[in-house]
């Protein structure tokens, strides 16, 4: 009994191996009068070969949710700010033997922040919000993971930087109810850079993603207290 379960056992799992090995068909290729039987495998193609490209150009419509945060209180918007993202990508396949793509393009990404505890003069409170509009440039290391070739479905994490240039933004004091110019004397510098971490989701021509931006340049004018920026990202889009 127990030999007879054990040899069981032996074919239920061969059976299993069996069905789990990669389906093959077969087709006939003709030289002339004569063909010949050659194998190929229709389980998984490689993305190369599922695509039939090597670069892909794509547009990009998202929001952000976007802090700066502060060391100077004046500064300190580490509450969160929407704003518009908006920008066109290409990429390029870096090998034929793997979905590794390297890509850029050129974004135009409202950041900012909000505080309600910025001091005043007088010694009191009052609420603070921070535009800081940037024209950037991604540079990005992106793997493209066939999740389901039937319905062109892709898994894309990435990873890189991102670099920018302030183009615009106010400050907007709502105690007194003025605003300054973000790149005013003592307020932001104009230029920064950090690094960029998310994944998309590739589904035929469309596309949606998630991504963080962590910035690492000092953006505060001020050498003493470190002023950094920080925005999440939900992208949709449309690659060619």
């Amino acid at each position: 009994m127990k030999r007879f379960s054990l040899l069981l056992l032996i074919a239920v799992l061969t059976a299993g191996m069996v069905a789990a090995q990669p389906r093959h068909r077969t087709v006939i290729v003709h030289h002339g009068q004569s063909g010949r039987y050659a194998l190929f495998d229709d389980h998984r193609p490689s993305y190369s070969a599922w695509h039939r490209t090597n670069t892909y150009f794509g547009v990009r419509l998202g929001l952000n949710a976007a802090s700066v945060r502060s060391e100077a209180n004046a500064l300190d918007g580490s509450s969160l700010k929407a704003g518009l993202n908006v920008g066109i990508v290409g990429g390029v396949q870096l090998s034929h033997r793997t979905p590794v793509f390297f890509e850029s393009g050129l974004f135009y990404s409202q950041k900012g922040g909000k505080s309600n505890n910025v001091i005043t003069a007088g010694g009191g409170k009052t609420k603070f919000t921070y535009g800081l509009n940037y024209l950037e440039v991604p540079i990005l290391i992106k793997y493209k993971h066939i999740a389901d070739w039937r319905n062109r479905v892709t898994i894309e994490p990435f990873a890189g930087a991102f670099v920018g240039v302030g183009v615009g933004g106010n400050i907007k004091d709502y105690g007194d109810r003025v605003a300054f110019d973000s790149y005013d004397n003592g307020f932001f510098k104009r230029g920064d850079a950090g690094i960029k971490l998310g994944c998309g989701v590739g589904f035929g021509m469309g596309y949606f993603d998630v991504s963080y931006d962590i910035g690492l340049a000092n953006v505060g004018q001020d050498a003493f207290d470190d002023t950094h920026t920080g925005c999440l990202t939900v992208n949709i889009g449309v690659n060619f």
